[in-house]
């Protein structure tokens, strides 16, 4: 945002974010036997694949979701296959109800994969971590929102949309029950910001 702004909203300002280690298993061998073996390297490029529709394909385009896979590690050496592949995503949402449909796609898109590969081994999905979403507060937000226009003048608060980032301090707002509003300082160049 440009400097002079303040980026705030009532409702869902940030989204919630999970984040997953998922461990495709095949059967390691010798790259010249590719044949006798199981091999997670195709499995994860085909996950890796099919994974990138569900957002495309799988959830409705006025909705947000966001499914990113940010790291594979398989294998050591180019010509022997690995007994596993590792994939790591994160995956974001604006609520409950979005997290737990994408991630019963996530689930049922890597087990396919894997049983269309031939896996004799169930993948290991592990969640590493989970924020929930942050929300501001309607009626806090309101109240921030006036003493913004009386302290800066009317303009200086924008409704900035929801972020798909994610804010931990969603998580001290609904352990201790309080009300929550989340803002944003705007700190670019107005100049800069308007030429881009």
């Amino acid at each position: 945002l440009p400097a002079g702004t303040i980026g705030v909203r009532s409702g869902t300002q940030m989204a919630a974010s999970d984040g997953l280690t998922v461990t495709l298993l095949g059967r390691g061998g010798h790259g010249s036997r590719p044949h006798s073996t199981i091999d997670p390297v195709v499995m994860a490029a085909a996950t890796v694949m099919r994974l990138q529709t569900i957002v495309s394909r799988e959830v409705d385009p006025r909705h947000v979701a966001v499914v990113t896979v940010g790291s594979i590690h398989a294998g050591l050496k180019n010509n022997i296959i690995p007994a596993e592949a590792k994939l790591e995503l994160s995956l974001r949402y604006p609520d409950d109800e979005a997290r737990d449909r994408v991630l019963a796609k996530v689930e049922r898109i890597v087990r396919a994969e894997a049983q269309a590969s031939g896996a004799e081994q169930e993948p290991v999905i592990v969640t590493d971590h989970t924020l929930p979403p942050t929300i501001n507060d309607v009626a806090a937000t309101e109240r921030l929102v006036a003493a913004f226009d009386r302290a800066f003048g009317d303009g200086t608060v924008i409704d900035p949309g929801m972020f798909t980032g994610s804010e931990d301090v969603s998580w001290f707002a609904r352990e201790c029950g309080a009300p929550l509003v989340y803002w944003f300082w705007g700190g670019l160049d107005p100049q800069q910001f308007a030429d881009a």
